[in-house]
């Protein structure tokens, strides 16, 4: 073989090999884009994932203070007349001891739930928190001051389960 045939071997070969190198160079082009929308895909769905996982989860909180509401707004009516035996006069100490007992352990479990009672009484009158049932001409008050509390509200969380029915001054 001449050296021309060689250097004309040689040239085919190189010229080859700078196709394949291309060649590759193009595949790896694609896998890259591929890989890219791929990984912006399994971002995507985590990112979903997530929001359903809380959204689930808000979903659960808020079906939890709605039971818990309904249950406790059946009971509180018992706990009104519970706090009423409490403060009626009697002469059998004994029993009065048992009722404010019985009386404390359903505020535990009301408390041991989320339950809390809505501060009223020296308050500004609040329409989320409140219903007013009386207004009253009092200077010692200032606006819309709560003077008296005639039944206790309640809330859950940020749920009122029952306005407090109060007195406001002003």
């Amino acid at each position: 073989m001449s050296e021309k045939e060689e250097l004309t071997e040689e040239k085919e070969e190189m010229i080859e090999n700078a196709d394949e190198v291309i060649e590759i160079k193009k595949q790896n082009e694609t896998l890259k884009i591929q890989l890219d929308e791929t990984d912006d895909r399994l971002k995507r769905v985590a990112a979903e994932f997530d929001n359903y996982k809380k959204r689930t989860l808000k979903e659960k909180e808020g079906m939890y203070e709605s039971l818990m509401g309904d249950v406790i707004s059946r009971l509180l009516p018992v706990i009104d007349n519970l706090e009423k035996a409490v403060s009626s006069p009697t002469e059998d100490e004994n029993y009065k001891q048992g009722v404010e007992l019985v009386l404390k352990q359903f505020k535990d479990v009301l408390t041991a739930n989320g339950v809390k009672e809505i501060e009223a009484v020296g308050k500004t009158f609040d329409p989320e928190l409140h219903e007013a049932v009386s207004l009253i001409q009092d200077d010692n008050l200032g606006e819309k001051e709560i003077k008296e509390e005639y039944r206790k509200g309640y809330m859950i969380g940020d749920k009122v389960i029952r306005h407090s029915m109060v007195v406001v001054a002003n």
